[in-house]
């Protein structure tokens, strides 16, 4: 099937904000999420390779329980909605330790059900 959507990536360094999103999205019409842990990479270096150790304090906000979620959505309009909930969750991009987002643009998307499209209701 072709249609042009727009990947969501989202690292959310606080867990504990993930239920608001997610409720977020819900309300947003976006039913389809993917949430994997993830870790930073000052954090993975500070612990694993001793001599790096000094760069976790030097990387601001690097947590070992980092959420990273993945959504599939098909209305530019929804994107922005979910951005700004992002923003406002996380208290600010501007600010160090309050995660990133990006999307991607995808041209083809296969094995994403009607019902649970962004667009449909």
């Amino acid at each position: 099937m072709q249609t042009e959507c727009e990947l969501l990536v989202a690292v959310i360094p606080e867990p504990a904000h993930l239920e608001e999103i997610l409720t977020g999205f819900l309300e947003l019409g976006i039913r389809g999420a993917t949430i994997i842990e993830s870790q930073g990479m000052g954090k993975l270096l500070g612990h694993d390779i001793p001599a790096f150790a000094g760069l976790q304090s030097l990387i601001a906000g690097s947590r070992p329980e980092n959420r990273t979620l993945f959504s599939v959505i098909d209305d530019p309009a929804k994107v922005e909605a979910a951005l700004r909930l992002l923003q406002e969750s996380s208290g600010g991009a501007d600010e160090p330790a309050t995660g990133i987002a990006f999307t991607i643009p995808i041209l083809h998307v296969q094995g994403l059900a009607e019902d649970l499209r962004s667009g449909a209701d």
